[in-house]
C-alpha cells in the first residue's frame, strides 16, 4: 500500500524544518518531514556552542537548543516529523521508497522538497597519505562524539582548515579537554571572519599556520604526529599529536537527488535550482546546503521559508520546473546558487551566493550577457575563500529570460 502526503520534506535539519513549520495548516494536506537519525534537528543537534538563530529566530542560541526550537515549531505547526526513516530510493517522479523500524514503505507525495544538507570530505577524500591510525576525525564527527557520546578524543589535536567550521571545531576540543595546538590552512590568512579569527587567536590561543598543507599522518595504532608542508619554500616539519581534525571541503548529500535524475550542477555537485527553489522536476524543490554546500544554518533555514510560496504554487497547478537561463562564474569564483535565472522571483534573502578560491578585499561584481554588460555591482565585503560571499540580485535586473544564459565574473 501507498503512503500519501501533501508535502513530504526529506531531511530534518533547519531548512527541513523550517520549511516544514512554514508549509503545515497551509496546504490542505500533511506535511512530513523524513529524517534518517534518531532526533531531527541536523548538524546543530551536536554543535554545542552559541551562534546559532541570528538571522531567523531573532536569537543567540547554542546548537542543541536552536535544533529543538526548529523540531518544536514543526510540530507545534501540524508538521509531522519522523524519524529513524531513510528514504531508500524512487520509484516515481514523487513517490519513494524509505526504511524504518516500521519496515519498507511507498510514500507518494504531491510535492517533495530535497532539504538533505552537506557534509565534510572525509580522509580518503581528500586523499591524505600517510599511516592510517585512529584519531583523524571531521567536525561533525568529532561533535558527535563529544557532545552526543561524551566520549573523549585525545590531548593535542591539529585543525586542518581555518575557517568558520574549525573554530567550531577548536572549541569542541577545549571541551573535551583536547588542546588544539594548531590550525593550517593553504590560503594566504585564515578564511573565517575577521572577528572571529580575533577571538579565535586571542581568546581561545590557537596558532594559525597559513600557507601550509597537510602531507602526511604517522602513528600506528592511533595519530603520533603530522608532517607540514610550507606551501612557498617546500619547508616541512613535524608536529607532534595525537588528533587531526579535517574541517570544510563540503559536498553536498546529494545523492537523492542524483537518483531521481534531477538536473545537476557541476560546481556546487547539488541539483540546480532556479530563484525559487524549483529543480528540473516538476513538483520538486530543494533547499538550503544541498544547493549552497556550505552556509550557515540559519541562512538554511531561511531557504525553508523562500521555498513556501513556490511549493503552493505547484500544487495548485500554477510552478514550473528550474529551465531559464543558466548562470555561469569565471575563475577564481567556483559557484553560484542558484543557477537558472527567473525573473519573476528573488532569491532568498535578495541575494545571489557565491564561491570564491581567491581573496578580492574590494570586489566588483559584473553580470554579462549576449556579449554585452548588463550589471555591475560592488559589495562593501570582501570576497574570500571559506565563506559564502553575497551579492545583491539587482546585478541581475536587466537581464533578458530570451537572451541566453548570463556570467557573473569578478572584474580585473
Amino acid at each position: 500500500m501507498i503512503e500519501h502526503v501533501r508535502v513530504a520534506i526529506i531531511g530534518g535539519g533547519p531548512s527541513g524544518l523550517t520549511a516544514a513549520a512554514a508549509l503545515a495548516g497551509r496546504v490542505g494536506g500533511e506535511v512530513r518531514v523524513f529524517e534518517r537519525e534518531v532526533e531531527a534537528g541536523g548538524i546543530p543537534r551536536h554543535s554545542d556552542h552559541p551562534g546559532y538563530g541570528i538571522r531567523d529566530l531573532k536569537r543567540f542560541i547554542s546548537g542543541p537548543d536552536y535544533a529543538r526550537r526548529l523540531v518544536r515549531s514543526a510540530v507545534d505547526a501540524g508538521a509531522v516529523v519522523e524519524t529513524g526513516t531513510m528514504v531508500t530510493g524512487w520509484s516515481g517522479p514523487r513517490r519513494f521508497e524509505i526504511t524504518s523500524r516500521r519496515g519498507r514503505r511507498e510514500i507518494e507525495a504531491d510535492a517533495v522538497v530535497l532539504a538533505t544538507g552537506a557534509r565534510e570530505r572525509p580522509r580518503p577524500a581528500r586523499r591524505i597519505p600517510g599511516d592510517r591510525p585512529d584519531g583523524v576525525l571531521t567536525t561533525g564527527q568529532l561533535q558527535n562524539l563529544v557532545h552526543l557520546h561524551h566520549r573523549g578524543v585525545g590531548s593535542r589535536a591539529v585543525v586542518v582548515g581555518a575557517e568558520l567550521v574549525s573554530w567550531s571545531a577548536v572549541l569542541t576540543l577545549r571541551e573535551a579537554g583536547c588542546e588544539p595546538v594548531l590550525m593550517t590552512t593553504e590560503h594566504p590568512k585564515s578564511e573565517s571572519y575577521a572577528a572571529f579569527r580575533l577571538a579565535g587567536r586571542l581568546g581561545l590561543r590557537v596558532p594559525v599556520a597559513t600557507r601550509t598543507r597537510l602531507v602526511s599522518i604517522a602513528g600506528r595504532g592511533r595519530v603520533e604526529s603530522v608532517t607540514l608542508e610550507d606551501i612557498d619554500t617546500g619547508r616541512r616539519r613535524v608536529v607532534a599529536c595525537d588528533t587531526v581534525v579535517t574541517t570544510g571541503d563540503w559536498i553536498p548529500d546529494n545523492e537523492l537527488a542524483r537518483a531521481a535524475g534531477l538536473r545537476m550542477d557541476r560546481a556546487t555537485r547539488g541539483p540546480e535550482v532556479d530563484m525559487s527553489l524549483a529543480t528540473s522536476q516538476e513538483g520538486v524543490f530543494a533547499i538550503g546546503n544541498l544547493v549552497h554546500p556550505v552556509d550557515t544554518a540559519d541562512v538554511a533555514a531561511l531557504d525553508g521559508r523562500h521555498v513556501v510560496e513556490a511549493v503552493l504554487r505547484s500544487l495548485t497547478g500554477d510552478g514550473t520546473p528550474a529551465t531559464g537561463p543558466r548562470l555561469q562564474i569565471d575563475a577564481p569564483l567556483r559557484w553560484i546558487s542558484p543557477q537558472r535565472l527567473d525573473l519573476g522571483h528573488a532569491p532568498s534573502r535578495g541575494k545571489l551566493l557565491l564561491w570564491s578560491d581567491e581573496l578580492v578585499r574590494f570586489p566588483v561584481v559584473v553580470a554579462e550577457q549576449g556579449g554585452r554588460e548588463i550589471g555591475r555591482v560592488r559589495p562593501p565585503w570582501p570576497c574570500a575563500p571559506g565563506r559564502v560571499f553575497r551579492v545583491p540580485f539587482r546585478l541581475l535586473a536587466k537581464a533578458d529570460p530570451a537572451a541566453g544564459d548570463v556570467t557573473v565574473r569578478l572584474a580585473r
